[in-house]
């Protein structure tokens, strides 16, 4: 298995809501559910209300609602920006 991660940034209108190194991120675009993995092509989506889940280097699963906003990958680095988000 291959020890690269992606930096994860996730981010509300009014605070930082985490940020770290991850080996996975799985989010919802108004197009469909996405799955970012280390080396992805860069990209940007429009963020779909639900839900965002970023596996850890040691498999532990982070997730947090989030909606109104989007997501941009570039150089292995993942931004979320959302009008609302929270960890659950």
């Amino acid at each position: 298995m291959s020890d690269k991660t992606i930096r994860v940034e996730l981010v509300a209108a009014d605070k930082a809501v985490w940020s770290g190194d991850a080996k996975m991120v799985i989010a919802k675009t108004v197009e469909g559910e996405i799955g970012l993995l280390p080396g992805h092509e860069p990209m940007l989506a429009i963020l779909g209300a639900g839900e965002v889940r970023i596996t850890l280097v040691g498999g532990e699963i982070i997730k947090a609602n989030a909606e109104e906003g989007f997501l941009s990958v570039e150089h292995d680095v993942v931004s979320i920006v959302a009008r609302h988000a929270q960890l659950v």
